[in-house]
């Protein structure tokens, strides 16, 4: 089985790495009891935490200075000013659209390939971002979230191995439990991870384009709040293979503790 190990757009012959957007294949049969069969574009401000990040990966705005993202998006830790966010829109080529540029990179320092878990990183901007346009977005540090139905986003292919998209997509996926996603992906590191999409049909996923990018649902008080990060997966959309996603509840307390020290 090739499996996609991280949806980043790279370059290594024989994978094809991912890093945003909703997939939406023509034939994709409808989802039950949701009325999301694929992508469809995204309101401006509906979700201002979002983050577009110049190596083809998504992202989430954790502070007004720091954006979450996926390991696998980024090379190390250390000083790096070579990555530009731009926030605040849905369209990336909109006029409104503001962009920082990256001073330093922490990555999870227990990192060693997606599939392995600890598929996390953080990213400092030169400056703090602010204004209506954009927000954080809080994440969980508890498994309560962990389940339900979940929103994914992001300005990825919309079809495996298709073009990144200028204007955000947004679709909602179920969670998958945990024994469901280790017969997708025997070996799976569930206290790593969590799955979620329509595992009998397909049709609904991140892609190449997404990594890095949050997947999020609704907390006891109305607010989103950040419960994956876009990791990786076999495909797009193929039925009977999830996306596969950072489990945020697992790493909350490292991430806010590598945050407090950028």
């Amino acid at each position: 089985m090739k499996r996609q190990l991280g949806r980043f757009i790279g370059l290594l012959a024989g994978f094809v790495f991912a890093a945003g957007a909703l997939v939406l294949p023509a034939a994709a049969a409808p989802a039950p009891s949701s009325t999301v069969v694929g992508g469809t574009q995204a309101d401006q401000g509906e979700f201002p935490f979002m983050v577009r990040l110049s190596m083809g990966c998504g992202g989430a705005l954790y502070t007004p200075q720091i954006v979450l993202t996926a390991a696998h998006c980024v090379s190390g830790t250390g000083d790096d000013a070579g990555i530009t966010a731009t926030l605040g829109v849905v369209d990336l080529n909109s006029a409104s659209a503001i962009t920082a540029h990256s001073t330093y990179v922490y990555q999870s320092p227990a990192f060693s390939g997606a599939e392995n878990g600890n598929d996390w990183a953080l990213i400092k901007l030169d400056a703090p971002v602010s204004g209506s346009q954009v927000a954080t977005l809080a994440v969980t540090d508890s498994t309560a979230y962990d389940n339900g139905t979940f929103t994914i986003a992001g300005w990825g292919a919309a079809v495996e191995g298709g073009a990144q998209q200028q204007h955000l997509l947004k679709a909602t996926v179920p969670y998958v439990d945990d024994a469901t996603c280790t017969k997708a992906y025997p070996g799976l590191v569930t206290a790593a991870s969590l799955c979620a999409g329509y595992v009998d049909q397909g049709g609904v996923d991140t892609c190449q384009g997404d990594s890095g990018g949050p997947m999020f649902r609704r907390d006891a008080a109305g607010g989103w709040i950040q419960v994956g990060i876009v990791s990786w997966g076999n495909g797009c959309a193929r039925p009977g293979f999830p996306g596969v996603y950072t489990k945020v509840s697992t790493y909350a307390a490292d991430i806010a503790a590598a945050a407090a020290t950028l």
